[in-house]
Formats: structure tokens, C-alpha cells, sequence
């Protein structure tokens, strides 16, 4: 059957987006595995692509550096910890979500993040790709808590939404920068409770 002009210039799926994407997972576990072995600033782009088998001109398609990558990699991690639990409680939501977050402080990759928050002081582009990753994504959760915590009647209409996610998650950052106190249930439980007490009608 002869086939029309039209017919002959449809795209053609790529057979090798699942393999891309196969890859980059694969690129995410092989940084994960190294920032925890061998550590961030040591950890090298030559190492996670003999590792993974990816070429380092595909990781540096995807990410512009290795701390891109690393950055990535723990986003991947974190959501695993604390997702958005959607309770219908915006106690029980902040306290599931500290509690995670509080995991990941406390576990392996927690030292890589507070080195990453280390880094970003002193070079814009960590900093940016920090922001807009890790920081931007967890924020707009804390956002979407308060904002169903105000639609629902338990917090007041007129808090300063930053301010508030500050006081509930910037707790968790501090405590792993100055190791002062734990990162634990009872502290992530503690902390939320004060503060919906603060912030409650």
C-alpha cells in the first residue's frame, strides 16, 4: 500500500527514552552510593559515570556539575522520607512531614545535605540549584499544609506563611547544622506542636 506524504512525516516514538530515564535513575543511585562512601567534596563526575556506566557527556547533559547531581539525588531521598500526607490535620500533616524530614537529617545522607547548605555559601550556582530543588519543593508542601490548615478553620487566616514554615522546618535545619539537640520523633513532635499552638484560631 503506498504510503502519503503526510503519513511519512508523523514522528516516530524514541525506543530510547526508557532507556534515558533507566539511566538517570541509575546516574541518582551510583551519586547516592558515593557521596555516602567516599563522601561529597571527594566524590567525582568521573566516578559516578564508571559507576553507574553512563558517559560523563550524558550526566553533564542533565545536570551542569556534581553537585547538581548530588542534589538531586537527596530530593529523591527525601520524598521518600516525608511526603505530603494529606490527613486532614494540619498537625498531623506538619508532624508526618517533620518527622521525615528528620530521618533523613539524622540518617546517612543528612551530613552530604549539611555539607551541600555548607557549599552553597560560597558558590552561587550550588546555591541556586539548592533553592530550586530541594528547598523550593519542600516549602511549597509547608505551603500547601498551611494553606488547608486556613481553608479547614485550624490556623488563622493572617499568618506570615514564610515566617510560619520557617519556625516549623527551620527548626530541623538548625538542629542538624549545630548538632545541639536530636533529630528524633519526640523533637519533630515538640516542635509542631508549639507551633500550631502559636499559629491555631
Amino acid at each position: 500500500m503506498a504510503v502519503s506524504r503526510g503519513e511519512q512525516e508523523q514522528p516516530r516514538p524514541r525506543p530510547g527514552r526508557p532507556r534515558s530515564e533507566q539511566t538517570r535513575k541509575a546516574v541518582l543511585r551510583a551519586t547516592s552510593e558515593l557521596m555516602h562512601e567516599v563522601g561529597l567534596r571527594v566524590m567525582t563526575t568521573e566516578e559516578i559515570a564508571g559507576r553507574c556506566g553512563a558517559s560523563k557527556a550524558t550526566i553533564y547533559k542533565w545536570w551542569p556539575n556534581k553537585y547538581a547531581v548530588a542534589i538531586e539525588a537527596l530530593l529523591s531521598e527525601m520524598f521518600v522520607e516525608s511526603d505530603d500526607p494529606d490527613t486532614g490535620s494540619v498537625r498531623e500533616d506538619f508532624r508526618h512531614v517533620l518527622r521525615g524530614m528528620m530521618r533523613f537529617y539524622n540518617g546517612p545522607s543528612g551530613r552530604v545535605y549539611a555539607q551541600i547548605v555548607g557549599e552553597a555559601q560560597f558558590d552561587p550556582q550550588i546555591a541556586a540549584e539548592l533553592s530550586d530543588r530541594l528547598i523550593g519543593p519542600r516549602r511549597q508542601l509547608g505551603r500547601a499544609i498551611l494553606d488547608r490548615g486556613i481553608a479547614r478553620g485550624e490556623l488563622r487566616a493572617d499568618i506570615d506563611p514564610e515566617a510560619a514554615i520557617d519556625l516549623i522546618f527551620g527548626a530541623a535545619i538548625y538542629r542538624l547544622v549545630a548538632a545541639h539537640a536530636p533529630l528524633d520523633d519526640d523533637a519533630a513532635d515538640a516542635i509542631v506542636d508549639l507551633a500550631v499552638r502559636g499559629l491555631a484560631c
